[in-house]
């Protein structure tokens, strides 16, 4: 053996060891991420959540306010994080100031949090009151993160809903619903080199049509394609989403899924068994791609890491939850 090649493994070992006792973990490209929503009166403390993501193996949080209780436990913690910016927020970020103000209030403060994209709104639709301000806040974030030399970290989008698609069947039939609405922020993001975000749920896609989607296609447990050349449901609606930015000339936007799900009670479909069969299947699907996009990781977020019982909505809104309140996990999933 080369004595070279011999020595710098030894010491490669050695520093190895070193990284170890410090906690720091050397992993392969990470693609799951997990929701963490608090709309609860019985979850763990904000640490013990902390705690718990990283216990797990789970690199990625997405928060929906910036919550600084938050923030405080995630210092130092090494995971990614989507900062959520709330709905109810939109319109005051529209003046330039305030957003500022906002940046310099939750992200500046915790440069040893890793943001990574901050969610200007959270499925805001055409029609909605907010709908107008989201572009004028997004680029006011984006300004206020570019002031702050922050600009190379972390990427500021939003996140819509597939309601947003028309003629999603089949896939490279998907079309922007309202492009009035949709294109400008499409151009910031292409401009920005930000990705889209996305909250894509086979689930509810379902339980609205169950005489034409089969429960297998949902959970992605059915044998063989359909005549689209599909194999499951989550494929089909990523795929239309891709095909909707296709037809604005924005193939270069790449879509991270900010939400996917499965309720474990409340409605149709709604069991543990078949909660459970969605998310460990979904965490195996994401590693590899779809038939438009085949080259994966696909970046996703699973939703949530809690049941919320205090949740508005109906009855399966409270019952997404990967863990109990008292932290023991619902299914037996291994995440990354």
């Amino acid at each position: 053996m080369d004595t070279f090649f011999s020595t710098r493994n030894i010491a490669i070992f050695l520093l190895l060891g070193v990284f170890s006792s410090m906690g720091i973990q050397f992993t392969g490209a990470q693609s799951i991420g997990v929701c963490y929503g608090s709309d609860g009166n019985n979850l763990p403390s904000k640490q013990d959540v902390v705690n718990l993501y990283k216990s797990n193996g789970i690199g990625r949080m997405r928060i929906y306010n910036p919550d600084e209780a938050t923030l405080q436990a995630l210092r130092g913690s090494n995971i990614e994080v989507i900062l959520g910016v709330p709905n109810d927020s939109l319109q005051s970020l529209t003046n330039a100031g305030a957003a500022t103000d906002w940046v310099n209030k939750y992200v500046k403060p915790y440069s040893d949090v890793k943001f990574k994209y901050i969610a200007v709104g959270n499925e805001v639709h055409p029609g909605d009151a907010g709908a107008s301000s989201v572009l004028p806040a997004m680029q006011n974030i984006q300004s206020a993160i570019s002031a702050a030399n922050l600009q190379g970290q972390i990427k500021v989008s939003t996140a819509i809903d597939s309601s947003l698609i028309q003629n999603s069947y089949p896939p490279s039939n998907g079309a922007f619903t309202d492009n009035g609405y949709i294109n400008p922020i499409i151009t910031f993001l292409s401009n920005n080199g930000a990705p889209l975000l996305a909250n894509i749920y086979p689930y509810f896609s379902y339980t609205g049509n169950t005489q034409s989607i089969t429960l297998d296609y949902a959970l992605f447990t059915q044998q063989g394609t359909n005549d689209a050349g599909y194999q499951n449901l989550f494929d089909a609606l990523l795929d239309s989403m891709y095909a909707a930015l296709e037809k604005v000339g924005a193939s270069s936007v790449n879509i991270v899924v900010s939400e996917s799900g499965w309720p474990s009670a409340g409605g149709t479909g709604a069991t543990v068994d078949n909660a459970g069969t969605y998310y460990k299947n979904l965490i195996n699907h994401v590693k590899g791609g779809t038939p438009k996009r085949p080259n994966g990781p696909i970046e996703t977020y699973l939703f949530a890491m809690f049941d919320e019982n205090l949740k508005p909505g109906a009855e399966t809104e409270r019952h997404f939850g990967l863990f109990n309140p008292d932290q023991s996990p619902k299914y037996q999933l291994t995440f990354n």
